[in-house]
């Protein structure tokens, strides 16, 4: 993909939330494309035999019985990969990551005119290894891949779920005084920041109309009020003033802007839609100076190596080579590059998961294919770990993964 098809592909992404697009909205979307995962993923030894498990069923369990280890701690095979299945139907992994989700949106139309853009989540079931229809309408998942945090119903919600993902059921339910409609799990697993809006921020209002591409369509209201950080263990929960900031022509970005966790797990930071399009705060609700080791706004998903020497940077390819950038994120430097289209999530210090084509399936000239690779800084090798992405009876729609630590 290239850099006019990046740009395209974010106009229809920006069209598709019914956000209209300001004459400076390509640069802008360069630079704050993406936002998850920039999570820190603790260091795992690889283990020896790097051999794709692709199995026609579930993936091999060791054990029977009683015992309730999860079905991604069982199956410590270094990359499982399923190259036939999109959306993916049975466990995938690599290093110490494991695909615990995925999801596609859905615009719903409302009685009154307006507009839901609603989720519709696979969620990996511990107990099978394989992918579930579910429910929630926002999740995440917490290191170790055992617990998801969950939102209900129509958004924003009033309390966080913690769902064992064995069970499949709710262990319990923290309350939380402002509405929210995004959560993420900090690094260590023991925190949850939610993020608080006073609206649903994947509705359209009807009231509320925006022009997209010569459309009046429904559109968003943004009404970020601020975050809640959870203690997972006590359910003590405190809200902390944030609202959602606008650029120099008053344009206040995407409705949904959600918080999520500093490399190390001490900050909490949101994207903003101008420069240096991001804002660090303290656990307290105070802005608070970037990190050292984050001076670089990296803004592609997979974010920094477990290590924190190395940053996943953009897409660097020019023509039809199809490349993305790695990064020194203390300077921005490229150190390298990996021959693929965006990156997603790391799988150990020197390995990546990311949206990109096979050579053996492609041409090379950056078609706009793409499927779940693994690929190792240093060389040209890719694995692929599903097939292209696109969309199935029960999942109408472009997936997007949610990666976590196995």
């Amino acid at each position: 993909m290239n850099v006019d098809e990046l740009v395209s592909a974010a106009f229809r992404e920006q069209a598709a939330d019914s956000v209209p697009a300001p004459p400076y909205f390509a640069e802008r979307v360069l630079a704050v494309r993406r936002r998850r995962r920039t999570r820190r993923i603790a260091s795992v030894a690889v283990a020896t035999v790097a051999a794709i498990a692709v199995a026609a069923g579930v993936p091999r369990l060791t054990g029977g019985g009683d015992d309730v280890r999860p079905a991604s701690e069982m199956n410590r095979s270094d990359i499982i990969g399923h190259p036939d299945q999109s959306p993916p139907k049975t466990l995938i992994a690599a290093g110490n990551t494991v695909l615990s989700a995925f999801y596609i949106t859905k615009s719903v139309h409302q009685p009154n005119g307006d507009t839901v853009l609603a989720r519709r989540y696979g969620l990996l079931d511990q107990k099978t290894g394989t992918y579930k229809k579910a429910k929630w309408a926002f999740l995440d998942v917490a290191p170790g891949s055992r617990t998801a945090a969950v939102l209900e119903g129509e958004l924003p919600a009033k309390r966080v779920g913690l769902l064992d993902l064995i069970t499949g059921k709710v262990d319990r339910w923290i309350a939380v005084d402002r509405g929210v409609a995004g959560v993420a799990f900090s690094p260590d697993g023991r925190k949850l920041v939610a993020t608080a809006y006073a609206k649903n921020p994947d509705r359209g209002f009807a009231d509320h109309r925006q022009n997209v591409n010569g459309k009046e369509i429904p559109g968003p209201v943004p009404s970020r009020t601020g975050f809640t950080v959870v203690d997972v263990e006590s359910g003590k929960a405190a809200w902390h003033e944030a609202p959602y900031e606008t650029d120099e022509m008053g344009w206040p970005g995407n409705s949904r802007e959600d918080f999520d966790w500093s490399h190390d797990g001490t900050l909490v930071y949101t994207n903003t839609p101008v420069k240096p399009f991001r804002q660090y705060y303290g656990l307290n609700g105070e802005k608070a100076a970037w990190p050292a080791d984050e001076k670089v706004s990296v803004s592609v998903e997979a974010g920094l190596s477990p290590d924190g020497k190395l940053a996943a940077g953009d897409f660097a390819g020019h023509g039809s080579v199809v490349a993305a950038a790695i990064v020194d994120p203390r300077t921005g430097r490229q150190v390298d590059t990996v021959p693929v289209q965006q990156l997603l999530s790391w799988a150990d210090d020197k390995r990546l998961i990311a949206w990109g084509c096979d050579p053996k399936r492609c041409s090379g000239k950056g078609e706009f294919h793409n499927q779940l690779l693994l690929v190792t800084i240093g060389t040209d090798k890719v694995v692929p770990l599903s097939d292209f992405r696109k969309a199935s009876a029960d999942y109408p729609g472009r997936w997007t993964p949610v990666f976590s630590t196995r």
